[in-house]
């Protein structure tokens, strides 16, 4: 999924705290993920396999993902929050939404407020799934807590906590940088602390027999933060939960077996899974992803009429120049365009052609190819050669067309001309890239 995919961020008010949400997905039932102690909202997207996980949930949902106060891009609060203002937070949400009722995925110490909110508003929940979870915190056995607590803060920000939440990751320098902008993004040393701290003196044990709506328990024997134990214990006080153990895997949800799981998830919602398909059409393809620079001030500088007049412009012009060069346009994005080409030589003369006229209409471009493995998925693409083209194109400059190597090594000797533009790090994709400036 590319960044023009990705959900926009919203916020809803609880009392006078601004809680950011994401929305995924239009299915007949709302999902609500109640994330655990780290999270930001848009960075998430960021960690390999988190957006396609929200996708395959968004199959049958509506997915709706938040930072609780004081985390990620929600209101920062003094203090620590209260379990009853968290629900409070979630019930901002759904009324913002729309929202009657709503399914709880609740994710390790998110799940003891997902457990309140059950209990207290089972007329609001329809399911309840509790994945890594407790139902007292499990540093309450620990002498030295607050002692552990200080030392994590003191390394906060590093990645630290990497080792815990994601240890199949840990050895990767990438991974652990990536890591530790999670941990700076999502709160501050203090506020890592305070929350820490807090978190250690939950304890809804005495509430988990009032638990009346329909409860599924999700653990992995792994699990190097709660361990499996805790997962059992819980399941077994909650009325009726069903649980589900899994050999392996991390903390982190996305990472194991993550079909799945999310198979039992949607199988315990719904009553049914969808049978994920095993013959993904890949093909070779070269990508072109464009930008209208500065398509927001242009569009107030022009107004309404004017803009949308200029926008169909340029998607026409767009359409027939890639179909001039034997490409697949597979989507307008509002102010740029996405498209495939059977051969990297054709892709680069139909971006050279399509800065040219976008220029003589007064709409400057950012443009990016790769080439690589794409997925097709029945009207859209994906796989990792499509994030490299975005992630190209979004280091190119007004005016300018950025390529990688891959693609000039392909189309060497024929007559094309490219600039280097040195070596990058880009958003996301491990390693550094080599990039070149096309030109006539």
């Amino acid at each position: 999924m590319s960044d023009f995919d990705l959900p926009l961020t919203r916020y809803a008010m609880s009392g006078d705290v601004s809680i950011a949400y994401q929305t995924m997905g239009d299915g007949p039932i709302d999902l609500i993920i109640v994330p655990g102690m780290v999270s930001h909202v848009e960075f998430m997207h960021e960690s390999p396999g988190y957006t396609a996980s929200l996708r395959r949930l968004s199959g049958f949902a509506r997915v709706v993902t938040f930072d609780k106060r004081g985390q990620g891009l929600s209101d920062r609060v003094p203090g620590a929050p209260s379990l009853e203002q968290r629900m409070d937070d979630v019930r901002a949400i759904m009324d913002d939404i729309g929202s009657k009722r709503a399914a709880l995925l609740g994710i390790s110490e998110g799940s003891a407020m997902s457990i309140m909110f059950a209990a207290t508003y089972p007329d609001r929940v329809s399911h309840l799934v509790l994945y890594s979870g407790f139902a007292s915190s499990p540093a309450q056995r620990m002498d030295n807590y607050e002692e552990i607590v200080s030392e994590r803060a003191k390394a906060w920000g590093t990645g630290m906590l990497i080792k815990l939440i994601n240890p199949s990751r840990a050895r990767d320098p990438n991974a652990v940088s990536q890591f530790a902008k999670f941990e700076r993004l999502s709160a501050s040393p203090g506020a890592y602390r305070s929350l820490a701290l807090m978190n250690a003196s939950i304890d809804v044990r005495p509430i988990l027999s009032a638990v009346r709506v329909p409860t599924l328990v999700l653990h992995r024997r792994t699990d190097t933060l709660i361990s499996v134990e805790t997962g059992q214990d819980l399941a077994k006080q909650i009325p009726g939960a069903k649980y589900i153990e899994y050999p392996d895997g991390d903390h982190m949800m996305t990472f194991g077996d993550v079909e799945t799981l999310l198979g039992d998830v949607e199988e315990f919602i719904t009553g049914h899974r969808e049978i994920p398909s095993t013959d993904i059409e890949r093909v070779l393809a070269t990508v072109l992803f464009t930008d209208i620079v500065e398509s927001t001030r242009r569009a107030a500088d022009m107004g309404d009429q004017r803009w949308t007049h200029l926008l169909d412009m340029h998607d026409q012009l767009a359409k027939d120049l890639v179909e001039k060069h034997r490409g697949t346009l597979i989507k307008t994005t509002g102010d740029g365009i996405l498209a495939t080409f059977d051969g990297p030589g054709r892709a680069v003369r139909c971006a050279l052609a399509l800065r040219t006229a976008s220029r003589e209409i007064g709409l400057p471009l950012r443009e990016g190819l790769h080439t690589g493995e794409i997925e097709i998925r029945e009207r859209d693409i994906g796989g990792i050669a499509v994030h490299v083209a975005a992630r190209i194109m979004a280091q190119s400059r007004a005016d300018e067309i950025l390529v990688s190597r891959v693609v000039t090594d392909l189309v060497a000797g024929a007559g094309l001309k490219f600039f280097d533009r040195g070596s990058h790090q880009l958003k996301g994709i491990p390693g550094r890239w080599d990039l070149f400036a096309a030109s006539v």
